[in-house]
C-alpha cells in the first residue's frame, strides 16, 4: 500500500517558535519525518512524501505547495485513478509512531479507518473508498467521520497513544523524551532538552550553554 506524508518544507512547526529556532525547527521536522518514514517501512509499506517543496528524504517526493486538504486530495485522485485499493495518510510529526502502531493501522477494516490526534485532529488515515475526501480544516476527526458516511463508507477507528500524539506545542516534546524510540528523541537529547522534576506531571528544560 502507498503511504501518503504531508510534509511542510518552509518554516515548519510555527507553534513551537518560543521553544526552537527557525532552523532547528526545520532539522527536528525533519528527524521526525525520518522516524515515520521508518516506521512505515518496517510495517512493510511504501511511503511517499507530499511536501511543499523539494527536500531530501529517504523516499519518493512529490511536490505539491497547495493547502493541506487539496494536496492530499489531489493525490488520492491520482492513487485511485491508477488502481489503487487503499491509501493510507500518516502525518509527518508521529514521532511516537511505531511499526505495530501503524500495523494496526493498516489491518483495521473499513472503508475509511481514522487515527484521531488529541484536540480533534485526525493524523493517520487509510481509505480503501475512492469517493472519500480529506478536510484537515478545523475539528478534522469529525469532519472525517461525516465526509465517510456522506459517501456511504463504513468508518473505524484506532485508538493510539502513539498515533494520537503529533508534536506541535513545546508540551509535546516531553512525549518525545518520554516515549520516542527514534531520531526526533536523540534530536532533542543532542540539543541539550531533558525532562525536569515535577510533583505531578513531566516537564521539558534545556542545558544552558
Amino acid at each position: 500500500m502507498d503511504v501518503l506524508v504531508p510534509l511542510a518544507v518552509d518554516e515548519p512547526k510555527t507553534r513551537l517558535a518560543g521553544t526552537l529556532a527557525a532552523a532547528e525547527r526545520t532539522a527536528f521536522a525533519r528527524a521526525m519525518c525520518a522516524d515515520v518514514l521508518d516506521a512505515i517501512q518496517e510495517s512493510g509499506h511504501d511511503p511517499e512524501v507530499l511536501a511543499t517543496a523539494a527536500v531530501d528524504v529517504d523516499a519518493p517526493v512529490r511536490i505539491d505547495d497547495r493547502p493541506l486538504t487539496k494536496a492530499v486530495n489531489a493525490a488520492l485522485d491520482d492513487a485511485f485513478d491508477d488502481g489503487a485499493e487503499r491509501v493510507g495518510i500518516v502525518m509527518a510529526d508521529l514521532a511516537l509512531a511505531t511499526p505495530a502502531a501503524l500495523d494496526r493501522l493498516f489491518a483495521a477494516e473499513g472503508d475509511v479507518v481514522l487515527a484521531p490526534g488529541r484536540g480533534g485532529g485526525t493524523n493517520a488515515i487509510v481509505t480503501r473508498h475512492p469517493g472519500f475526501r480529506t478536510d484537515y480544516h478545523g475539528v478534522s476527526i469529525r469532519d472525517h467521520r461525516e465526509a465517510a458516511r456522506a459517501v456511504g463508507a463504513d468508518v473505524r477507528e484506532v485508538d493510539s497513544f502513539r498515533l494520537a500524539t503529533d508534536v506541535d506545542e513545546s508540551d509535546d516534546l516531553v512525549e518525545v523524551l518520554l516515549h520516542g524510540e527514534g531520531r526526533a528523541r536523540e534530536w532533542l537529547v543532542e540539543a541539550g532538552f531533558e525532562m525536569a522534576g515535577a510533583d505531578r506531571r513531566a516537564t521539558l528544560r534545556r542545558a544552558q550553554e
